[in-house]
């Protein structure tokens, strides 16, 4: 996955230095109530849709950019499910960073859409539509936890979305 330029210019500065990224994520639900994940090309287990934002982007936006961008797929952002920190991450070139996640409700914008789901970009090795009960034992450990704020936050949207207090 190549690294966004704005980052690439971040790293001449700061060298492998933890960075601190605005992330967001969003679980994607289709009329039939199934969870739209992608492969990832990076570590072969399924995932939500996730990103990093562009400087001066709003996270709705950016996360409806993130879905098109990786699964072709169109969707309108209803509602913010939960705000969480990822653990750091050290890649193999010894770069660190860290993210604030803002995890989003998405549904397509239309049942076209929904069918329009395919690998769009080199970040993912297939995307499809799950049933909440028939998910992939391969689901990357974030993705169960966003899910369940997710599913959480529908049961009960007056609690709010998930963060810790």
């Amino acid at each position: 996955m190549p690294i966004p330029e704005f980052v690439a210019a971040l790293r001449s500065h700061v060298g492998t230095d933890l960075l601190w990224m605005p992330g967001v994520s969003g679980v994607v639900i289709d009329d039939d109530g199934r969870l739209l994940l992608g492969q990832r090309a990076d570590t072969g287990q399924w995932a939500i849709v996730s990103g990093i934002l562009e400087p001066g982007e709003d996270p709705a936006v950016g996360l409806a950019r993130e879905v098109l961008e990786e699964t072709g797929v169109t969707v309108r952002v209803d509602a913010l499910t939960g705000v969480t920190v990822t653990p750091a991450v050290e890649y193999p070139n010894g770069d660190r960073s860290q993210s604030l996640d803002l995890c989003f409700l998405c549904r397509p914008v239309s049942p076209a859409a929904a069918a329009a789901a395919h690998v769009a970009d080199d970040e993912s090795l297939a995307v499809a539509w799950f049933a909440p009960d028939d998910l992939p034992a391969d689901l990357a450990a974030s993705t169960s936890e966003r899910l369940g704020h997710t599913l959480g936050y529908l049961a009960d949207p007056t609690a709010g979305p998930f963060f810790v207090r």
